[in-house]
């Protein structure tokens, strides 16, 4: 069983978020920010960053442009068009038919290939996977059609959450979830 991890950098400094890493043992992190880039928080551009977790042995492979949460395909929108202005892009974009496009099918493929390799994090900015396209597309992707795949979420706080636990509209919110654990408990988990 292969386990792939996800974490969003949110506005961690840089050293807390390799630590994060680090403490999850993880060698590669696949970027799927649609614009690899931070307004806010610079040291998440891309080469900065790539150039960061060079000095630490992780090594960064950017896939958002197969995988990213915006699409510059207009039929992947719910209404059909790109969005003009910033904004919730989570309720904007239509997941289900992102998932059958072939640049998503590829990037999952990439994806297996780079996870099955090294212990892997798929990146985006969202700290809560619930906000964010990393769940609601790539996580919902693995655990619907990869059973063998174990998709964790690494938070904030360090702990790492099983996603299946992430509530989704449509789903039966009523199942017992799967708790979070803790870096030492994923060790002793795995």
């Amino acid at each position: 069983m292969t386990t792939l991890y996800t974490i969003g950098h949110s506005n961690h400094e840089i050293s807390k978020f390799i630590n994060l890493l680090k403490n999850h043992d993880i060698e590669r992190v696949v970027d799927v920010r649609s614009s690899p880039f931070s307004r806010y928080n610079p040291h998440f551009n891309r080469e900065k960053l790539r150039s960061e977790f060079s000095l630490h042995g992780i090594e960064y492979f950017y896939a958002g442009q197969n995988l990213g949460g915006r699409p510059a395909d207009p039929s992947c929108y719910k209404n059909q068009s790109i969005p003009r202005e910033v904004k919730d892009y989570l309720h904007e974009v239509d997941y289900p038919e992102i998932m059958k496009k072939t640049f998503f099918l590829q990037g999952i493929q990439q994806l297996i290939t780079l996870a099955d390799q090294t212990p892997t994090a798929v990146m985006c900015s969202e700290e809560n996977p619930a906000k964010c396209h990393r769940h609601h597309l790539i996580a919902e992707y693995f655990l619907a059609n990869y059973p063998d795949y174990s998709i964790f979420h690494i938070r904030g706080n360090g702990d790492a959450e099983d996603a299946r636990s992430i509530a989704v509209p449509g789903k039966n919110e009523t199942e017992e979830q799967p708790p979070l654990f803790s870096s030492k408990q994923m060790q002793e988990l795995l």
